[in-house]
Protein backbone atom coordinates (compact mmCIF):
# COMPACT_ATOMS: atom_id res chain seq x y z
CA UNK A 1 0.00 0.00 0.00
CA UNK A 2 1.13 3.12 -0.66
CA UNK A 3 1.35 6.22 1.27
CA UNK A 4 -1.75 8.79 -0.96
CA UNK A 5 -4.12 9.35 1.10
CA UNK A 6 -8.11 9.32 -0.54
CA UNK A 7 -9.34 12.77 -1.40
CA UNK A 8 -11.00 14.68 1.41
CA UNK A 9 -14.55 15.77 0.93
CA UNK A 10 -14.45 19.72 -0.61
CA UNK A 11 -17.82 20.59 1.47
CA UNK A 12 -19.34 19.50 4.58
CA UNK A 13 -22.32 17.22 3.86
CA UNK A 14 -25.16 18.26 6.20
CA UNK A 15 -26.75 15.52 8.33
CA UNK A 16 -29.61 13.82 7.06
CA UNK A 17 -33.05 15.02 8.57
CA UNK A 18 -34.01 11.75 9.04
CA UNK A 19 -30.82 11.01 11.15
CA UNK A 20 -32.29 9.95 14.63
CA UNK A 21 -29.54 7.42 15.96
CA UNK A 22 -25.78 8.63 16.89
CA UNK A 23 -22.73 5.99 17.38
CA UNK A 24 -19.78 6.51 18.88
CA UNK A 25 -17.03 4.53 17.03
CA UNK A 26 -13.38 4.31 18.22
CA UNK A 27 -10.36 3.01 16.05
CA UNK A 28 -7.57 1.99 17.52
CA UNK A 29 -4.29 0.29 16.82
CA UNK A 30 -0.61 1.04 16.89
CA UNK A 31 1.86 4.36 15.47
CA UNK A 32 1.08 4.42 11.95
CA UNK A 33 -0.84 1.91 11.21
CA UNK A 34 -3.90 4.17 9.38
CA UNK A 35 -6.14 4.94 11.90
CA UNK A 36 -5.60 8.82 10.58
CA UNK A 37 -6.71 7.89 7.37
CA UNK A 38 -9.45 5.67 7.84
CA UNK A 39 -11.10 8.37 9.73
CA UNK A 40 -10.13 10.68 6.61
CA UNK A 41 -11.21 8.25 4.13
CA UNK A 42 -14.24 7.58 5.08
CA UNK A 43 -15.43 10.87 6.99
CA UNK A 44 -18.42 12.63 4.85
CA UNK A 45 -17.13 15.68 6.55
CA UNK A 46 -13.79 17.16 6.54
CA UNK A 47 -12.19 15.64 9.49
CA UNK A 48 -10.37 16.99 12.70
CA UNK A 49 -7.08 15.92 12.75
CA UNK A 50 -4.56 17.00 15.04
CA UNK A 51 -1.27 15.40 13.94
CA UNK A 52 1.45 17.49 14.06
CA UNK A 53 5.15 16.94 12.35
CA UNK A 54 7.55 14.76 14.24
CA UNK A 55 10.88 16.08 15.62
CA UNK A 56 13.71 15.36 17.11
CA UNK A 57 12.03 15.16 20.55
CA UNK A 58 10.95 11.91 19.55
CA UNK A 59 13.35 10.29 18.61
CA UNK A 60 14.36 7.07 21.51
CA UNK A 61 11.09 7.74 22.88
CA UNK A 62 8.23 7.08 19.98
CA UNK A 63 9.28 3.64 18.07
CA UNK A 64 9.25 4.13 14.22
CA UNK A 65 10.62 1.14 12.67
CA UNK A 66 8.73 -0.45 9.91
CA UNK A 67 7.46 3.21 9.36
CA UNK A 68 10.59 5.10 9.36
CA UNK A 69 9.22 6.90 6.31
CA UNK A 70 6.23 8.70 8.51
CA UNK A 71 6.88 12.38 9.19
CA UNK A 72 3.77 13.64 11.11
CA UNK A 73 1.48 12.01 13.95
CA UNK A 74 -1.82 12.12 15.82
CA UNK A 75 -1.52 14.26 19.32
CA UNK A 76 -5.08 14.30 20.45
CA UNK A 77 -7.48 11.68 18.05
CA UNK A 78 -9.43 12.64 14.95
CA UNK A 79 -12.84 12.96 14.66
CA UNK A 80 -14.89 12.15 11.50
CA UNK A 81 -18.77 11.09 10.57
CA UNK A 82 -20.32 8.91 8.25
CA UNK A 83 -23.82 8.18 7.89
CA UNK A 84 -24.61 4.60 7.36
CA UNK A 85 -28.07 5.07 6.26
CA UNK A 86 -30.83 7.69 6.21
CA UNK A 87 -30.98 7.49 10.46
CA UNK A 88 -27.75 5.61 11.96
CA UNK A 89 -24.64 8.37 12.25
CA UNK A 90 -21.31 7.45 13.26
CA UNK A 91 -18.92 9.21 14.65
CA UNK A 92 -15.82 8.09 14.36
CA UNK A 93 -12.56 8.73 17.06
CA UNK A 94 -9.05 7.73 15.99
CA UNK A 95 -7.03 7.32 19.40
CA UNK A 96 -3.16 8.11 18.88
CA UNK A 97 -1.05 4.70 18.59
CA UNK A 98 2.37 5.98 20.72
CA UNK A 99 2.45 4.20 24.03
CA UNK A 100 2.96 8.18 25.64
CA UNK A 101 -0.92 8.88 24.41
CA UNK A 102 -2.14 5.82 25.57
CA UNK A 103 -3.63 7.57 28.68
CA UNK A 104 -6.36 8.82 26.88
CA UNK A 105 -7.68 5.86 24.86
CA UNK A 106 -9.56 4.95 28.74
CA UNK A 107 -11.48 8.63 28.05
CA UNK A 108 -12.14 7.79 24.37
CA UNK A 109 -14.12 4.43 25.10
CA UNK A 110 -16.54 6.12 27.29
CA UNK A 111 -19.60 5.84 25.63
CA UNK A 112 -18.61 3.83 22.53
CA UNK A 113 -20.51 1.51 21.05
CA UNK A 114 -17.84 -0.44 19.29
CA UNK A 115 -14.21 -0.37 18.07
CA UNK A 116 -11.76 -1.09 15.18
CA UNK A 117 -8.77 -2.38 15.87
CA UNK A 118 -6.39 -1.34 12.91
CA UNK A 119 -3.40 -3.98 12.62
CA UNK A 120 -0.02 -3.58 10.33
CA UNK A 121 1.56 -6.71 9.95
CA UNK A 122 5.07 -5.04 10.18
CA UNK A 123 4.13 -4.29 13.63
CA UNK A 124 1.65 -6.88 14.85
CA UNK A 125 3.06 -6.39 18.67
CA UNK A 126 1.35 -2.93 18.51
CA UNK A 127 -2.34 -4.33 18.76
CA UNK A 128 -1.36 -6.18 22.01
CA UNK A 129 -2.33 -3.60 24.20
CA UNK A 130 -5.78 -2.32 21.82
CA UNK A 131 -7.16 -5.48 22.33
CA UNK A 132 -6.20 -5.98 26.12
CA UNK A 133 -7.95 -2.44 26.82
CA UNK A 134 -11.17 -3.53 24.85
CA UNK A 135 -11.71 -6.65 26.32
CA UNK A 136 -10.95 -5.15 30.12
CA UNK A 137 -13.65 -2.30 29.23
CA UNK A 138 -15.99 -5.03 27.46
CA UNK A 139 -16.06 -3.30 24.29
CA UNK A 140 -17.11 -5.42 20.95
CA UNK A 141 -14.55 -4.65 18.31
CA UNK A 142 -13.36 -6.36 15.46
CA UNK A 143 -9.70 -6.38 13.96
CA UNK A 144 -9.40 -5.05 10.30
CA UNK A 145 -5.96 -5.60 8.69
CA UNK A 146 -4.78 -2.70 6.92
CA UNK A 147 -2.84 -4.19 3.92
CA UNK A 148 0.63 -2.31 3.16
CA UNK A 149 2.37 -2.89 -0.41
CA UNK A 150 6.01 -3.77 1.58
CA UNK A 151 4.55 -6.31 4.40
CA UNK A 152 4.63 -9.58 4.28
CA UNK A 153 1.44 -11.12 3.59
CA UNK A 154 -0.05 -13.72 6.06
CA UNK A 155 -3.42 -14.86 5.89
CA UNK A 156 -6.61 -14.18 8.49
CA UNK A 157 -6.32 -17.06 10.10
CA UNK A 158 -3.07 -16.79 10.59
CA UNK A 159 -3.05 -12.69 11.88
CA UNK A 160 -6.11 -14.31 14.22
CA UNK A 161 -3.52 -17.23 15.49
CA UNK A 162 -0.77 -14.90 15.91
CA UNK A 163 -3.28 -12.37 18.21
CA UNK A 164 -4.75 -14.84 20.22
CA UNK A 165 -8.17 -13.88 19.14
CA UNK A 166 -11.09 -16.12 19.54
CA UNK A 167 -13.12 -16.85 16.55
CA UNK A 168 -16.06 -14.86 17.89
CA UNK A 169 -14.26 -11.68 17.20
CA UNK A 170 -14.38 -10.67 13.20
CA UNK A 171 -11.30 -9.96 11.17
CA UNK A 172 -11.38 -8.57 7.65
CA UNK A 173 -8.98 -7.35 5.28
CA UNK A 174 -9.07 -3.15 4.50
CA UNK A 175 -7.15 -0.58 2.32
CA UNK A 176 -7.76 2.30 4.97
CA UNK A 177 -7.15 5.09 1.92
CA UNK A 178 -10.50 3.44 0.29
CA UNK A 179 -13.86 5.26 1.36
CA UNK A 180 -15.79 1.90 0.30
CA UNK A 181 -13.31 -0.55 2.09
CA UNK A 182 -13.04 1.63 5.49
CA UNK A 183 -17.32 1.51 5.24
CA UNK A 184 -17.34 -2.00 4.97
CA UNK A 185 -15.65 -2.07 8.28
CA UNK A 186 -17.67 -0.03 10.07
CA UNK A 187 -20.87 -2.25 8.97
CA UNK A 188 -18.54 -5.18 10.16
CA UNK A 189 -18.54 -3.91 13.22
CA UNK A 190 -22.33 -2.37 13.59
CA UNK A 191 -23.28 -5.70 12.60
CA UNK A 192 -21.59 -7.89 14.96
CA UNK A 193 -22.35 -5.22 17.59
CA UNK A 194 -26.41 -5.58 16.70
CA UNK A 195 -25.45 -9.85 17.07
CA UNK A 196 -23.72 -9.54 20.11
CA UNK A 197 -27.22 -7.51 21.76
CA UNK A 198 -29.44 -9.69 20.39
CA UNK A 199 -27.77 -12.95 21.69
CA UNK A 200 -27.83 -11.10 25.22
CA UNK A 201 -31.42 -10.70 24.55
CA UNK A 202 -32.48 -13.60 23.76
CA UNK A 203 -30.39 -14.98 26.97
CA UNK A 204 -33.26 -16.16 29.73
Amino acid sequence: MGSAISELPAHRTPLADAAETGLKIVVVGGFGVGKTTLVRSVSEIRPLNTEEVMTEAGVGIDETSGVAAKSTTTVAFDFGRISLNDTMVLYLFGAPGQQRFWFLWDRLFSGTLGAVVLVDTRRMDDSWYAIDRLEHHGTPFVVAVNRFDDAAHYSLAEIRQALALPERVPMVDCDARDRQSGKDVLITLVDHVYTLATAQEATP
